[in-house]
Formats: C-alpha cells, sequence, structure tokens
C-alpha cells in the first residue's frame, strides 16, 4: 500500500482558500462539567468548556477569513444519568440538539453508543437539529428513519475578496458491529454495512455530484492497516481512499495528533496524518475539540484541492485554570442537570462496606459481586419450571469504571452507608439488559481465557504493567459461583478479537466449583449483558446458539431493586473469591489505577504493595509481587 501524495503544484497563492474543521465526538451525554456519580464538579470533562473552546476557535477563523465547519461524530446520546434523565424524559425536547442548533453544527454523525435508548429516541434527535444527522453505512428497514446517508454543504470560500461557491460532502459510518451490540434495540429494524465498503461507494457519489472537498465523519479509531471485511476499527485503509480530504475520527476515546499511536504504519501521529490525509480525534466527554486547518488551492481545472494540512486536537484543560464554562451552554443544559442531580438523589438503600473499582484486576470487587447477586437474584424466578431449574447459577459481571482512556478519576468510588440512584448508575453506567446463556465446563474455561488476555504475561525480569493497555476493562469478565486461579507466567490463549493464539497456551488453572474442579461437561446457567452474549468483547461465549427466554430486565432496575430489598438477597453473595493468581515466586507487576486508591491499600496487602512515583497523567501506580 503507497501513502497518497501530500506534494501540491505550484498553483498562483491568489487562489488559495482556507478551510477550518471542527469536531466533537464521544461526548457520551457529559453536556456538564459536572461528575454525577460524585455529585461534583469536574473540570476535565464537560461540553459546556468545549463550546467555549468552539466559540473561540470560530472566531479566530473568521477573522483570518476562513470558511468554518462544526461537526459531532457520535456516541453523544448516552453515557451519565443526565443522559438517561433526557432520554426518559425529555425525548422530543431534548438538550442535546438544543445545544448543536445554538452553537450551528453543520453535520452530525452517528456512533454505536447513540442506539443504546433505541431507534426511536435517534429518530427523534434527527428531527430536532437543524443540520442533517448522517450514517452512510446503517440503514433503517422502517419508513420514519431521522438520518440521511449523506449530505451536500452548499458553502461559500473568500478568494482575494470574492466570494466563491464550494460543494463539500459529509457521509458517516460507524462500526457494523453496532447491530450486534445493541441487537435487543436493532434487530430486525436495521441493516448494516461494512465501513470501507460504503464509504467508498458514498465518496465516489459526492465526487460524481460534484463535490470539491470530502470529510468522512468516521466513528472508528485506528486498528490494522490492511483492509479486513467487518473492521470495527478501519481509519488506517479508509485513509487511504483518494476521494477523502479529511477524516473526524473517534470511538476508542484516544486523541490524534497524540503519542499513543505512534508506531502505527501510515500514521504520522504528530502531524495528525494517516497515508497523508490529515485525521483528528478529539478523545472523549468533551475533553478535546478537534480542529483540522486545510489550505485549499484550485487546479488548472478550477477544482479545489488541499495543498496542506494542519490538525490538532485541543485540550479543554492544557493547564490550569481549565478552558471556562460557556454561559450559554450552561443556561441550555440548566434544567437537565438540576432534574438530574434530583432524581439521582433518591435514596436506595445501604451498604455497610465502601464499593470500588481501584482494584477490580487484582482483588475481589464488591460492587461487581453486588451486581453478580442482583442479576442472579433476577434471573432465579424465571429458570422455575425450566429445562434450566435444576443447573448451578453463575453471574458474570465486569467493571464499567476503570480509568484508563477516560482518567485516573473514572473509578467506581461509593462509600459505606445510605446510598441512592447515582450511586446505583455508578455502578451501571450503560444501558444493558439481563441475558442468560447454558455454558458447559469447557466453555467457562475458554470464557475466562479470553477475559484474563487483559493481563501482560509477567516474568523475572523486571515489573511490567499488570494490565495490558490495548485491552479494555469492561471486558475483564469475573465469573462470579466459580473459583480459578490465573497463571501470569503464562502468554493469553486469545487474542483482542478472540482468535486462538495458540492452544497450548493456557492462564487458568483449578477452576473448581463448590470447591471440586469443574468438568469439560459439567453444565451451569450463566447471567451476563446482553453487549457480551451479543459479542461485545469477542468472548467465545457469544458464539453460543442457545440463549435462556427472558423479558426486558434493565440491570440498572435490577441493582436498584436488589440493594432496595425488592429482590431477595441471592446465595452468590456469599460465593468464594473468583480469582486469584498463581504464586510466581516474587515476580513484580505494576497496578495502575486512581488516586483515591490510597485509603484502601491495605485491601492488597497480600501483594505487600508499594507505592512508585506517579505518572504525569496523574495515575496511581502500585508495585505488586505476586
Amino acid at each position: 500500500m503507497i501513502p497518497k501524495e501530500f506534494s501540491p503544484k505550484k498553483h498562483d497563492r491568489r487562489l488559495g482558500t482556507q478551510v477550518r474543521i471542527l469536531a466533537t465526538s464521544d461526548l457520551h451525554m457529559h453536556l456538564t462539567s459536572y461528575d454525577y456519580y460524585s455529585d461534583r464538579p469536574e473540570p476535565t470533562v464537560g461540553f459546556t468548556r468545549t463550546a467555549s473552546l468552539i466559540h473561540d476557535a470560530r472566531k479566530q477563523a473568521t477573522r483570518d477569513g476562513s470558511l468554518v465547519l462544526l461537526f459531532d461524530n457520535g456516541d453523544s446520546l448516552q453515557g451519565t444519568p443526565l443522559g438517561s434523565w433526557a432520554a426518559e424524559t425529555v425525548p422530543d425536547d431534548h438538550p442535546l440538539p438544543q445545544a448543536f442548533n445554538a452553537l450551528n453544527y453543520d453535520a452530525i454523525g452517528l456512533g454505536n453508543h447513540d442506539f443504546g435508548f433505541g431507534l426511536d429516541l435517534v429518530n427523534r434527535i434527527a428531527h430536532q437539529t437543524t443540520c442533517p444527522m448522517i450514517c452512510s453505512n446503517m440503514q433503517s428497514t422502517e419508513a420514519n428513519q431521522g438520518w440521511v446517508s449523506h449530505a451536500i454543504l452548499q458553502r461559500t470560500v473568500s478568494v482575494n475578496g470574492h466570494q466563491i461557491p464550494i460543494r463539500i460532502g459529509i457521509f458517516s459510518v460507524l462500526p457494523p458491529q453496532t447491530t450486534r451490540w445493541e441487537a435487543h434495540m436493532l434487530q430486525n429494524r436495521v441493516v448494516v454495512t461494512d465501513i470501507l465498503t460504503a464509504a467508498r461507494s458514498t465518496a465516489s457519489e459526492l465526487r460524481r455530484q460534484g463535490c470539491d472537498l470530502i470529510v468522512a465523519l468516521a466513528h472508528t479509531g485506528l486498528g490494522p492497516s490492511e483492509a479486513e471485511p467487518g473492521m470495527e476499527n478501519a481509519i488506517i485503509p479508509l485513509a487511504q481512499m483518494t476521494e477523502i480530504d479529511a477524516i473526524v475520527a473517534g470511538h476508542t476515546h484516544l486523541t490524534l495528533p497524540d503519542r499513543a499511536h505512534d508506531g502505527l504504519q501510515f500514521v504520522d501521529s504528530d502531524r495528525g496524518l494517516v497515508h497523508g490525509t490529515p485525521v483528528v480525534m478529539q478523545g472523549w466527554a468533551g475533553s478535546h475539540l478537534g480542529i483540522i486547518d486545510l489550505t485549499l488551492e484550485q487546479t488548472p481545472e478550477d477544482r479545489w484541492r488541499v495543498a496542506a494540512s494542519h490538525v490538532e486536537a485541543r485540550a479543554i484543560r492544557n493547564a490550569e485554570p481549565a478552558t471556562p464554562e460557556c454561559p450559554a451552554m450552561k443556561r441550555v443544559f440548566a434544567r437537565a442537570h438540576t432534574a438530574t442531580r434530583a432524581q439521582i438523589a433518591r435514596p436506595v438503600g445501604s451498604i455497610t462496606r465502601p464499593l470500588h473499582s481501584y482494584f477490580s484486576y487484582c482483588a475481589p470487587d464488591r460492587g461487581l459481586a453486588l451486581i453478580a447477586a442482583a442479576q442472579a437474584a433476577a434471573l432465579r424466578p424465571h429458570l422455575a419450571g425450566t429445562i434450566w431449574a435444576d443447573l448451578p447459577i453463575l453471574s458474570a459481571a465486569a467493571p464499567a469504571k476503570f480509568g484508563g482512556r477516560a482518567g485516573n478519576n473514572y473509578y467506581t468510588n461509593i462509600p459505606a452507608g445510605e446510598i441512592s440512584v447515582r450511586h446505583i448508575a455508578d455502578l451501571s453506567v450503560f444501558p444493558n439488559e439481563l441475558r442468560a446463556v447454558p455454558a458447559t465446563g469447557s466453555q467457562l474455561l475458554d470464557w475466562l481465557e479470553m477475559s484474563a488476555g487483559l493481563f501482560n504475561q509477567l516474568s523475572s525480569h523486571g515489573p511490567v504493567a499488570l494490565a495490558n493497555p490495548l485491552r479494555t476493562g469492561h471486558n475483564f469478565d469475573v465469573l462470579h459461583g466459580v473459583t480459578c486461579r490465573i497463571d501470569l507466567s503464562q502468554p493469553p490463549r486469545f487474542d483482542p478479537a478472540g482468535r486462538l493464539n495458540d492452544p497450548s497456551y493456557s492462564r487458568i488453572r483449578d477452576l473448581n466449583f463448590n470447591g471440586r474442579p469443574v468438568t469439560p461437561d459439567q453444565r451451569f446457567v450463566v447471567t451476563l449483558n446482553n453487549y457480551r452474549i451479543s459479542g461485545g468483547g469477542h468472548f467465545p461465549i457469544s458464539q453460543q446458539p442457545e440463549l435462556i427466554a427472558l423479558p426486558p430486565l434493565r440491570i440498572l432496575d435490577i441493582l436498584h431493586d436488589y440493594v432496595a430489598g425488592a429482590l431477595p438477597v441471592d446465595p452468590l453473595e456469599h460465593a468464594p473469591r473468583p480469582f486469584s493468581f498463581s504464586r510466581t515466586q516474587g515476580v513484580n507487576a505494576i497496578l495502575t489505577t486512581g488516586p483515591g486508591a490510597q485509603k484502601y491499600l491495605e485491601e492488597l496487602a497480600e501483594y505487600h504493595p508499594r507505592l512508585l512515583p506517579p505518572n504525569s497523567d496523574g495515575f496511581l501506580r502500585v508495585q505488586l509481587t505476586l
């Protein structure tokens, strides 16, 4: 594969013009600079702050005579209690499209999480925005589709004091896996196609319609360099398409330009170029504003071409103090903010010990255990009188808040005592539904092997990070009801895509149930969420064809009822510790966690924890002896 050339011909500079693309992505309803889970201001996130950057960047470009375009790249509708409140309470008067309209967005792309509250809400939002909502690789099978497959923006650019027409084509793509991840909302209601296939055909069509500039709103990240069918993260081969002039990327919550993408083939991570095409990534939760400045020149055929580009991911918090919140946006969100805080302040019940996710990767996580018990309690009545009634029930749960790309404050931390709706939401941040599946002992083993792929292989040559940063915490399933040991001296059995690395690789040791070894043909019922059984995380169990029929049951509601006492205490509350590590004769590993973990360090006593100097990103580093 040969990168596109990026050396412009020398045309008369008087025929040049400037276009500035501004972009947001992965807002996840962090509209205000506030942490609703801890009920306090949070200056590292918030669309109210990103809006101030938008105003400043637009004002600067307008002063310089540039055409300014403003886009959102999806995953905006779900992710905070405010998002849940808006979806359930004011779907026809939603605060997000109000903000998009007030800021004069030019187009909105869709992401996979936008469908978390269902297709109907997406269609309603589309009708509330004054700009087009676009998705080029998903089509509704119903008549009231709110989005369009592409858009052509008729604008003008300034050339020597004259306004010259320019046609700008916009298309948008999202991971085709969306229909599996959100199958409970989208099954038989939409048809999705491959990112690259849809991009190629749509971009070609936009060129045939005379577009001078084509911008891709691509809710996808940087993954493999070579094109593959059904890619989730397809930016690198997408950027090779000659029809595309600029790309707004997202989905992975990373930033570009940024050193996080160093070493990737065809990627200039310092300049934000992929195959020579300018690509920007905006982080998440409003943390950054994406900026692509394009210098356009006219060709001898009187067509516009990109002669130069500059890409920036501008942070809302480069220094203290953080970028101020936009007063106009605060007014737009004021009602939703106040109503959300009131709704999530309602008391639910009480807990006797704090719940936190600082040590989910290495010590018992009481929050996960609570979720697991609640799931099992909700499932048991639905198994009565069925062929599965006498099978043991296990429960799978994975951490929702584990730091990583979301930052050093993104951990569950619920104090003992009375807890309210906001604490329940802190444990279950996604609107997932309950599912149940029969599983054999051999399937459990592969399930746990996939989960154990989160960890790096350890050796005696020096401490390495406990968790592989290329794996994500919400794919670390803990199976409650069985016990096992994880041998980190061994390589992982599965790669991140769920492909078998080597059949001889095995990290799971001593898989037991009720103190006895689990046999390959032993049968269980496992309760889990819809994301996992629909293929999220590429776990082998998602290939299990048999599902146990259940009515729609939101895990958030189940957890609420369990803590409130509306569901009976489940035996899994007393289940033994689900996993531990095989002893490795003093090998050290480094746990990266949030600074709030310091007050709970005694929970790591078995590992003889030693605090290390913190990183510049504010995470706490703890050396563990395994």
